[in-house]
């Protein structure tokens, strides 16, 4: 798909809120370069609607029931590899941010600016420009080298945040309680954490578990 040259940008928005695709509309409605064209509140409405209307911009949340942002952008970039799609987020984390841009993302902008910022986004990404901002791009910056933590380690840090013990981790995942703290001690060093629970929350704010 070639972006529009129409002098009318067009603009899916994607979310599971009606708040959020509201104020998208609002926004976007005293524009007279841009219009919404259609609006989806699952990742599947997402892909079924850009394959109708090949909006120019898709404004994409990466949260929502069934098919997530992410696999909806896999699978919309698959067909159409010139689409262009901003990723709308609350989460701000670097390994969020990250996979977002590995997946193909041209943007990457956080809900709580998204008043200030969404319009001039829109422009600068239809005129092909990529557009992340400042603190999330420090993030990715700042960790770009770190190790990331394996499936493994992942999966003990979920049932880490959800409460369960060395003795039931291990048990839950069929191995032993020495294994399960040979694990967090991996954690806990490539997170930099103090803690179990420092670990946990590291791992919300960068975007390791999703909040």
């Amino acid at each position: 798909m070639e972006a529009s040259h129409s002098s009318v940008i067009k603009i899916l928005a994607v979310d599971d809120h009606d708040l959020i695709r509201e104020g998208v509309r609002f926004a976007i409605q005293a524009e007279k370069d841009m219009t919404v064209v259609a609006e989806a509140g699952t990742g599947q409405e997402a892909v079924d609607l850009f394959r109708l209307h090949r909006p120019d911009v898709t404004l994409m949340d990466l949260q929502m029931p069934g098919m997530n942002g992410i696999d909806a952008m896999l699978v919309i970039l698959q067909s159409f590899p010139s689409a262009r799609i901003v990723v709308l987020t609350t989460y701000s984390g670097d390994v969020q941010a990250a996979r977002a841009l590995k997946a193909g993302a041209f943007g990457y902008l956080l809900k709580g600016t998204m008043r200030k910022e969404l319009v001039d986004t829109i422009r600068r990404v239809h005129a092909g420009h990529r557009r992340i901002p400042n603190d999330v791009a420090a993030g990715i910056a700042e960790y770009f080298a770190s190790d990331t933590l394996t499936d493994r380690e992942l999966e003990v840090l979920r049932r880490v945040a959800a409460g369960g013990s060395n003795k039931r981790i291990g048990s839950a995942m069929g191995i032993g309680e020495e294994t399960v703290k040979g694990h967090m001690r991996n954690i806990l060093s490539k997170l930099q954490a103090n803690d179990r629970t420092h670990a946990v929350t590291i791992a919300l704010k960068r975007g390791f578990l999703d909040g």
